[in-house]
């Protein structure tokens, strides 16, 4: 576990920067940094974000020139009630979705969790409007389909002016060309986690490598991602296929590999390994970059010894995903979901809430924000990507595979060792 001095390079994937194209701990440099953030958090009844008294919507004495902050006092101050959302688990700052959304925006919040996509989509269709949700935390690549079903309904960005302080990289994305219906959350990609001293193994570089040791040394001790696309994605990476191929023999090939020689070995299908590998519940665990990192404090935090365990982000290829705040059709409180989007894009309490969840959030001048708010991070490597690892990501697609891709995967699951 490493630091890494800011400031910090940002690097967006190949096709982020076309366009111009789920969950872990920082750790501060001292307690003020810490108060600085929660600080610039603070709102006086004006609707200040930067904690000042008699200002709105203006500059923060704390934040780095060159950023922006929206004018926000008209939705902060429109924002009551409950608020519902549905998301990925451990995925804001508790304080961010607790006391100070209550404090700040008057809004009382409650939070439910998925584990895939699909769940997400199955819930809300089901529910024909009638979920009680107000927001929801899709991966951009589903977005098409839940607007074609009528499960979104589209925002008012003039209750979101700070959209204004989005990179525009992270803007105006296949799935959405006009940010009618989302705005960007963070991105991230995948990898895998395993503990050195219970595997006896030093290194796994690859997506066969790290087949081979759950079919080895850490058969039944093994947990994947409780996703249809990340558990085929594995298979294909191994195999020099993108992921999002919808090739027959291709398929017929994961499959049979999959059922027949695979699924044995896997002890459970966990999207948020962090907090059983801290448990001790795996050696060997594919896991989102934040939720790996997060695992390094909780093994801590539990009495482990983290270096025993290690990361690494999958090669030859692995994923790009973004996730994306959307409003639920149907919402019982629109209002106050634009006003709580619209506060979660001022640059402090981004960078507090990416200071928890530990995925880039894509704020305009992050990397500033980053020095100024959080000047000593541990392993930022797990967040900030090389060049050669962006170069390796692939964005993921929902196409005419994806109900043989879940099918397939409830098949693994009858047969898994778990």
């Amino acid at each position: 576990m490493t630091k890494r001095p800011a400031p910090i390079s940002i690097l967006a994937p190949e096709s982020f920067r076309a366009k111009l194209s789920r969950r872990a701990l920082f750790q501060m440099g001292g307690a003020a940094a810490g108060l600085a953030v929660l600080a610039a958090c603070g709102s006086d009844d004006e609707g200040d974000s930067s904690g000042s008294a008699g200002t709105t919507g203006g500059t923060s004495a704390s934040t780095p020139e060159g950023s922006v902050l929206g004018d926000y006092s008209n939705v902060v101050n429109s924002a009551s009630g409950n608020l519902a959302m549905y998301t990925w688990g451990d995925y804001n700052d508790p304080e961010i979705v607790g006391a100070l959304a209550e404090s700040t925006l008057g809004v009382s919040m409650k939070v439910d969790y998925y584990a895939s996509n699909e769940d997400l989509i199955v819930k809300l269709e089901a529910s024909q409007g009638t979920s009680g949700f107000d927001i929801v935390v899709p991966t951009g690549a589903y977005l098409p389909q839940m607007i074609q079903k009528g499960l979104l309904q589209k925002l008012d960005m003039s209750k979101i002016p700070n959209f204004v302080n989005v990179d525009p990289a992270y803007t105006s994305r296949d799935w959405d060309p006009n940010n009618e219906y989302s705005i960007c959350k963070n991105w991230g990609s995948t990898g895998w986690m395993w503990n050195k001293t219970l595997t006896g193994v030093d290194s796994i570089s690859t997506w066969q490598e790290f087949i081979d040791v759950a079919m080895n040394q850490a058969s039944g001790q093994t947990a994947v991602l409780d996703t249809a696309p990340n558990v085929a994605g594995m298979y294909f990476w191994a195999n020099g296929i993108n992921w999002t191929t919808e090739e027959a023999a291709d398929l017929d090939a994961y499959e049979a590999f999959i059922v027949d020689e695979f699924a044995q070995h896997i002890k459970a299908f966990d999207s948020y390994p962090s907090t059983k590998i801290a448990e001790g519940a795996y050696t060997l665990a594919m896991a989102w970059n934040g939720d790996a990192r997060q695992a390094f404090v909780r093994i801590a935090d539990a009495g482990g010894d983290p270096s025993e365990w290690a990361w690494a982000l999958g090669a030859p290829a692995t994923e790009i995903w973004m996730d994306t705040y959307c409003i639920a059709t149907g919402a019982p409180n629109p209002d106050a979901a634009h006003a709580w989007i619209n506060w979660l894009l001022t640059p402090e309490v981004s960078i507090k809430d990416l200071n928890y969840h530990g995925y880039n959030s894509g704020m305009k001048n992050i990397d500033t924000l980053l020095a100024e708010l959080i000047p000593d991070i541990v392993d930022a490597d797990m967040i900030f990507f090389s060049d050669e690892q962006v170069a390796s990501m692939q964005t993921g697609a929902v196409n005419s595979a994806q109900e043989r891709l879940v099918d397939i995967l409830n098949k693994v699951k009858a047969k898994a060792a778990g």
